[in-house]
């Protein structure tokens, strides 16, 4: 385990890209006079855009990421109902030691509070932020307004959208909205990585579960839906949801038979996202099971 050896930092409120920009090289130049060995080497740039409900949450997600993505991190913080327009920004070098090396490696972090009409265009401010030649990823916390000026104008900056549909009230049918990006912008849903080791159990049934009519599952309804729409994309018929809503996945069951609890400890939220930067290229298992749950309607169990 590397651990946290240096940070430097600068709050600005009322602010430019430009002055961020200039204050950002400052940063890096102080950490480099510091005598800080630096390795950094950015794989990507990660941007959030984090509504100021999800702000907590998201900030605890990224210092979970610690080094494991030397990366940009840029988290947007939507206030289109403030009183006053304006950019406010507070931005951070942070190094990690190497265990076993007299080196480090360095991430940047950039949060920007945009105000009132500031929230309306964030492609400009981003754009003049992103990393020339690097793959850009999006974390969108809450459910996206689809169609709507900045989710449209960040997702043409994008490589890759990353959401998590379990955030979402209006399932099924916003999943219809969310297909309808896939041959835009690779897209991925935490809500399906989170029941990777549970696909897996079903799948270890095969051939048996072939002959499926009914799956019941005790969990969160956005995991429920896409386990659905999964097994009917490749089963290719319909399969009927029983669901009793909780806040995880908890059990599942085949026409009535219990599926066995996958072994091992639930993934953090900072894990899952990890594991989703890693991910460049569309994921046509996931979109097929996005399009088949997008008609299912649960019933009570």
């Amino acid at each position: 385990m590397s651990a946290l050896a240096h940070i430097d930092d600068w709050t600005g409120g009322d602010t430019t890209v430009a002055e961020i920009d200039r204050r950002l090289g400052d940063l890096r130049r102080s950490v480099e006079q510091e005598g800080v060995p630096d390795l950094r080497t950015s794989v990507l740039t990660h941007l959030a855009w984090v509504p100021p409900e999800y702000e907590q949450a998201a900030t605890d997600t990224l210092a979970g990421l610690a080094e494991r993505h030397p990366s940009r991190a840029i988290l947007l913080v939507p206030e289109p109902e403030a009183e006053t327009d304006g950019l406010d920004a507070e931005i951070s070098v942070r190094c990690f030691s190497l265990p076993g090396l007299e080196a480090h490696v360095c991430s940047e972090v950039i949060e920007l509070r945009l105000r009132g009409k500031r929230a309306v265009a964030p492609a400009s401010i981003v754009s003049p932020l992103l990393i020339a030649d690097l793959p850009v990823f999006i974390r969108w916390r809450g459910r996206p307004d689809f169609g709507s000026g900045p989710f449209e104008q960040l997702v043409e900056l994008v490589d890759r959208l990353v959401v998590d549909s379990g955030e979402w009230a209006d399932l099924p049918a916003a999943y219809a909205q969310l297909a309808s990006l896939f041959d835009r912008v690779a897209a991925s849903d935490i809500a399906w990585s989170r029941s990777l080791e549970w696909r897996r159990q079903l799948a270890g049934l095969w051939p048996g579960i072939a002959s499926a009519r009914r799956l019941t599952v005790a969990g969160p309804r956005a995991d429920a839906l896409l386990l659905t729409g999964w097994l009917r994309s490749r089963l290719e018929r319909e399969l009927e949801l029983e669901l009793e809503e909780r806040p995880e996945l908890e059990r599942l069951a085949v026409d009535g038979a219990a599926v066995e609890t996958p072994a091992g400890s639930r993934r953090s939220a900072s894990d899952l996202l990890s594991a989703e930067l890693e991910q460049f290229t569309r994921d046509p298992v996931y979109e097929q099971a996005v399009l088949a749950c997008a008609d299912v309607q649960p019933i009570s169990a």
